[in-house]
């Protein structure tokens, strides 16, 4: 068994990996999976830097900064597609809305608010800066926010409930954009080129037995992410994964311009993807 560190974070996106290791598809494959849930994303990039993980699941965006930056992080498959949404607190309306709830910059979550905001004409609303996707949301339930923008099953927990309504998501500003994506090193790819190959078959395997049993889905990732399965269920219904999120290059291209106008990148990074191994998967399995 070849022993192998994955970075994990809570939500939906991360749903193919939780499939992936309890239901045996990457030992299926000779793969020892320590699986560690990150508290939040922006840690994790410079733990795959230092060598303590060698695959996470991650925002795409937060790896195309690193390689505008020269650092050694690449996406290999998508998940995560039109992730983020705008929550309005329960009684507000988007009229009324005078502050947002964002966590920290260069998630797909804080570019989507951006977007967001600025095509509903709010540039004079107040961003309530937090250190995590959890903060914004305990922001907006603890009234210190009047929206907030988060992921899946978090809205839909929040609507279930009644404490919030979801008024936009990111595909209303960038059809079929990326959200977290599986991710590795280029040492890794170039050093451990079967061990890549067999993490996204099972990742892809983890994918598709999502969309085909999200009930079981479900139940796996309640402990993972520690929101009733009920909810996740029902979000699933709504924001599926996407292996192939990452061939929408049109909208990613729209979103890395935005990173440079907002100062999170000097310049438009290229070069950050490398989907041989899904693709060649894929066209296999196709055949």
């Amino acid at each position: 068994m070849e022993r192998v560190n994955m970075a994990l974070l809570r939500g939906v996106c991360q749903t193919p990996a939780y499939t992936a290791a309890e239901c045996g598809f990457f030992r299926n494959r000779g793969l020892e999976v320590q699986i560690q849930v990150a508290s939040t994303a922006w840690l994790v990039p410079e733990q795959m830097a230092n060598g303590a993980v060698d695959f996470a699941v991650i925002p795409w965006t937060r790896v195309a900064a690193a390689n505008s930056r020269d650092e050694d992080l690449v996406l290999i498959c998508g998940s995560g597609c039109e992730e983020a949404a705008l929550v309005l607190r329960a009684g507000v309306t988007l009229d009324e809305v005078r502050s947002v709830a964002v966590p920290q910059e260069g998630g797909i979550k804080d570019l989507t608010a951006a977007a967001l905001m600025r095509s509903l004409g709010w540039e004079d609303r107040v961003k309530v800066r937090m250190p995590s996707g959890d903060g914004a949301i305990l922001a907006l339930v603890g009234h210190g926010a009047d929206a907030a923008s988060m992921v899946e099953p978090y809205a839909t927990a929040l609507e279930e409930q009644g404490l919030g309504t979801t008024v936009h998501r990111t595909g209303d500003v960038w059809p079929g954009a990326p959200g977290c994506s599986l991710t590795t090193t280029r040492r890794q790819l170039a050093g451990k080129p079967d061990v890549v190959e067999r993490m996204v078959a099972a990742f892809v395997e983890g994918a598709r037995f999502v969309e085909e049993q999200p009930s079981e889905a479900a139940a796996i990732a309640e402990s993972y992410i520690g929101i009733d399965r009920r909810f996740i269920e029902k979000a699933l219904e709504r924001n599926l994964p996407s292996i192939h999120a990452l061939s929408n290059q049109d909208a990613m291209d729209e979103i890395l311009s935005l990173m440079v106008e907002l100062g999170y990148v000097d310049h438009h990074p290229t070069g950050y993807a490398d989907l041989t191994h899904l693709h060649a998967l894929t066209a296999a399995q196709s055949v």
